[in-house]
């Protein structure tokens, strides 16, 4: 009975350490195109290319087409984990002004940023911004999560925050 249930387990083992294992996804989870901006993105940051890890502003806006400038000074926020890309602004119409700035059609809204003094583009989840862009979500009713808008369409890592600018505080996806 060893010997059967010794022979089974051999067998068995052999045959279980044939079979290929996968640990990964065939999703690359690249986020982008058009629709409400993509199911998330990889490495938990944006499809886009507001709110982009950074380390310096070089790293920001590589996807520019046609030689576009940004209207605004580039900058990487070292305030936020990982960095976050972004430039000056005026007004919401500064964010993706310039052809190739942004990636989606994820809103964007300009901002102050805490105690910078200076407004900045960030990617929106104010109530508005979701309703006139979200489209699968919060169908049949249900009630807007702004927290779920930026996980499921930003990144995993994203959650809807405060800008924390004053009296012009917004609310911004951010890690």
């Amino acid at each position: 009975m060893r010997r059967t249930l010794r022979s089974a387990f051999v067998v068995s083992f052999l045959t279980l350490s044939s079979v290929p294992i996968s640990c990964s996804s065939s999703d690359s989870g690249g986020g982008g195109g058009g629709g409400t901006g993509g199911s998330g993105s990889d490495g938990g940051r944006t499809p886009d290319q507001a709110g982009q890890s950074c380390r310096t502003a070089a790293d920001c806006y590589p996807r520019l087409r046609d030689g576009g400038a940004i209207q605004g000074t580039v900058t990487c926020m070292d305030r936020v984990p990982g960095g976050y890309c972004t430039h000056e602004c005026q007004t919401d119409a500064d964010c993706c002004a310039v052809p190739g700035e942004c990636l989606t059609d994820l809103p964007q809204v300009c901002a102050p940023f805490e105690s910078t003094g200076k407004m900045y583009c960030f990617l929106s989840c104010e109530d508005a911004d979701i309703r006139a862009h979200e489209t699968e979500l919060f169908t049949d009713g249900a009630p807007l999560d702004a927290n779920v808008f930026c996980e499921k369409r930003v990144g995993p890592s994203f959650s809807c925050r405060s800008t924390g600018g004053g009296a012009k505080n917004r609310m911004i996806c951010s890690p």
